[in-house]
């Protein structure tokens, strides 16, 4: 049997264990992980080392190792995030609705945990803890299938959080990795429908599409973020610039870090927020007018307002109305974040009721589009389609419902 197969088995019988579990039993075993992280971080440290040195031999680039690295600030994050996972309200059970027909039929709508979820995701091994505890306190048992630079990180993670679970009510087996990163048995992992009951990529474009293309299971789809900052004529000069440098640099190799600037030509600050960007370290590629005003903006091609960077690049436009900017946002971006900073109430309306994305802000930046900025503990990812769910994923991103049907004798005539 392969370790694909024998996993997915686990996994499965585990996911009917979890599903009657309390939240009260459910929280205690995260709690326990937790705890299991903090005390095995040297050595969860010291495996990350081992995948950050295989990537820098084998030429990742500095967005990969900077989503690749753990350092004991972020694994406190993840010890965070467990916690706050721990402090949410379990929606299992929740009833959604219920109602009374006119024959007495009582119908309840209430939530309920998806199964088996298969994660398949790209370099962060903080994804691994994530995805597994939001998982299990929603009451599925989850299939994880990390990249072959995270190798080392993931078997490390893993094994800790079953360590963890032994002795808990959940069993060990709800969370499964599988080391055999080959693409051979990834195809055969998307369309494990027998066993899984979604499958969620988390990863660059290339990952998702792969995902998509080749899934027979059901998919929940997570997108790449080319997003965008537009600058309105009013905008305040402080704010504007401050915005725009927190979401290009305050964490470039992310998926909601802005990728293109767009201004509003009448602006008076242009000067000002290009220089301050061109200062920190940012390579700037611009439109026609901008490259040729501005010595260190390159020119841009039509390929740079198409690209997410994940590095301290940025693409620069300016534009005549708020319209223009959001025929390029249309063209241009990828559903994901979108920020307007302006002062005039009527083009921030416009704004929002025209561009589609996940996430739209107002004077406030792209870089707040997270599972823990929302209030979520952590997140399974970011939701860019329209179906099931969009935006941050929590925990009622992954569950579904059934109806309960109480009676007193009814039949159909």
């Amino acid at each position: 049997m392969s370790e694909l197969i024998e996993k997915a088995r686990k996994l499965q019988a585990a996911a009917k264990r979890l599903s009657i579990l309390s939240k009260e039993e459910k929280n205690a075993a995260l709690l326990k992980i937790a705890e299991q992280i903090a005390n095995e971080k040297d050595w969860i440290l010291d495996e990350n080392r081992k995948d950050i040195e295989a990537g820098k031999s084998n030429g990742l680039s500095e967005a990969l190792l900077d989503r690749l690295l753990l350092t004991e600030t972020r694994i406190e994050q993840i010890i965070d995030g467990i916690r706050q996972v721990v402090s949410l309200q379990d929606p299992i059970g929740e009833i959604i609705d219920e109602w009374v027909r006119p024959n007495g039929l009582q119908i309840q709508t209430i939530r309920v945990p998806l199964g088996v979820i298969g994660m398949v995701y790209e370099a962060r091994p903080n994804v691994t803890v994530d995805s597994a505890t939001l998982c299990l306190k929603a009451g599925n048992a989850v299939l994880l299938r990390g990249s072959t630079s995270a190798l080392h990180s993931n078997k490390a993670l893993v094994q800790v959080m079953q360590s963890a679970l032994e002795g808990t009510s959940i069993p060990a087996e709800a969370v499964q990795l599988l080391e055999d990163t080959s693409r051979e048995t990834a195809t055969q992992m998307f369309k494990l429908n027998q066993y899984l009951d979604v499958l969620i990529p988390r990863g660059g474009a290339g990952l998702i599409q792969s995902v998509v293309q080749n899934a027979t299971v059901p998919v929940l789809e997570t997108g790449v973020g080319n997003c965008h900052v537009f600058i309105d004529e009013t905008a305040e000069r402080d704010m504007a610039i401050n915005i725009a440098v927190n979401a290009k640099l305050q964490r470039p190799s992310v998926c909601n870090a802005a990728e293109t600037i767009l201004i509003h030509e009448k602006w008076p600050y242009i000067r000002e927020l290009l220089d301050t960007l061109h200062e920190k370290g940012v390579e700037l590629r611009g439109d026609d007018p901008l490259s040729a005003q501005f010595s260190y903006i390159k020119k841009a091609t039509e390929e740079d307002w198409y690209t997410e960077y994940l590095a301290p690049i940025a693409a620069v436009k300016l534009v005549k109305h708020v319209s223009d900017a959001i025929d390029h946002i249309d063209r241009y971006g990828t559903r994901h974040s979108e920020a307007i900073i302006s002062e005039n109430e009527q083009n921030v309306r416009l704004f929002f009721q025209a561009v589609d994305a996940a996430v739209l802000y107002h004077n406030a930046s792209t870089r707040f589009t997270d599972g823990e900025q929302f209030g979520y503990g952590a997140e399974i990812g970011i939701s860019t389609q329209k179906l099931h769910a969009r935006g941050p994923m929590g925990l009622k991103a992954i569950t579904t419902v059934k109806s309960i049907v109480r009676g007193t004798g009814q039949v159909r005539n």
